[in-house]
Formats: C-alpha cells, structure tokens, sequence
C-alpha cells in the first residue's frame, strides 16, 4: 500500500491498483496550497463525516474523476443531492465489498453535520482489507474509544490513520492509547496542527508513541510512503 498525505485529514491511498481518498479537504486548507486538487486521483472517496473540514472537495473531485462516493447514509445522500451520481451509503458495523477488497464502517466518538447545517448522521471510521493484502484503519474524528479493540480482533493493520490534534479529537496521548488497543504498531498522525486550537508540538506527541513502544509518522503534506 502506498499512502499520500494530502494535509489535515486527507489521504490518498493505493490499494489494488485503485486510488482511495479519504476526507477530502485541500483547496480551503492553506497549508496544502502545493497540492492541486484537480490532479488528485479518486477511484473511490470515502467520507467519515459531515463536517466541512472533511468533505470540502469531496463533490467537486467526484464530478472529475467519477469515483464512487462511500460515507454514512445521511452523508451519501447529502452528496448524492449537490450532483454526484456514484454514491453507497453505509452505516455502523456493516461492511461491504468493493472492486480495491472490503470496507467496514466502524464507531467514532465525535459529531457530524454538513456544510449546509443539515443532519449528517453519525461519524464514523473505515477499515480497508485490500484484495491484493494487508488492511488499514482510518479512525475519522474520533476520541479513545475501547470499540477499537474490537478491529484488532479482526483484522491484523498494516498501519493506522489517528487523529492527535487534541481539542476536538484525542491528543497524541490517547492515540498511542488507541495504537495499543489496535495492536498496530505504524500510526500516520491525522487532524493536527491545521488551525491553532490543534497545532501541537510534534516531539511531544512522537514521545508519547515511543513510550508506548509504537511509531508515529508525521509525514509532509504531498509526501507519499509505502506501508
């Protein structure tokens, strides 16, 4: 698998020969001004929750790219109503097969309305288990949740995408927590350092992970990684 971060939530991924987006925020975020977000592959766009800072591009690169979009009911259907023809609405604990390998939508702790104020549902999380190997856990807004668990019981992750922004999400702290929890050794660090009540210091929360025996990456908007 190979990960692209793309800046806050943001991450492509490569999985059998498909490009996965998940959490498309890059054109309002000014920290990812190098990325041009009309050049960003999506096969397929999955969407934790309603929130702007999740879902910014997530119509506009479907309408180029015509990926399908994967979220939540009330998310799907929200993004089904701004013009995209490719949605599957999914909801907690059902997981469903695609053309990359097979999605589970999982619990996350947080809120979720769209950009409009309307319902988004509840948020959620996505495990991928690749057709070609390996599965990964993308945990959306979430705080420490003892469900997570649960995912290492099942599934055996090549690396896990946490939040550490503290604030609105768990901090580092927690999520080295969650790492344990997951029995997932390799944690890309997600939803930090974007707006200032979640800028961190990144030695700290590195810290954190290597006394809990896990590794933190911190990786630079557009830099891409092999897991």
């Amino acid at each position: 698998m190979k990960l692209t971060y793309y800046g806050h939530s943001c991450f492509g991924v490569e999985v059998a020969g498909m490009a996965l987006l998940l959490d498309p925020f890059i054109s309002p975020n000014p920290l990812a001004e190098s990325i041009d977000v009309d050049a960003v592959p999506a096969d397929f766009i999955l969407l934790s929750h309603g929130h702007a800072d999740h879902v910014a591009d997530a119509v506009r690169i479907a309408q180029r790219t015509g990926g399908t979009v994967i979220a939540n009911f009330e998310v799907a259907n929200w993004i089904g109503a701004q013009g995209v023809t490719k949605i599957h609405p999914m909801n907690h604990g059902g997981s469903c097969g695609f053309d990359f390998g097979r999605v589970k939508y999982v619990k996350a702790v947080h809120s979720s309305s769209l950009p409009d104020g309307s319902y988004g549902g509840q948020p959620g999380g996505f495990v991928v288990a690749a057709k070609d190997g390996g599965s990964f856990y993308f945990a959306g807004d979430t705080a420490l949740t003892l469900d997570m668990k649960l995912i290492a019981e099942e599934f055996d992750l090549r690396f896990a995408a946490l939040p550490i922004g503290d604030n609105f999400t768990m901090g580092a702290a927690d999520a080295a927590k969650a790492a344990g929890f997951l029995g997932c050794d390799e944690v890309v660090g997600m939803h930090y350092d974007t707006f200032p009540p979640i800028c961190i210091d990144h030695d700290v929360a590195r810290a954190a992970f290597q006394r809990a025996g896990r590794r933190l990456h911190l990786l630079e908007i557009g830099e891409t990684r092999a897991f």
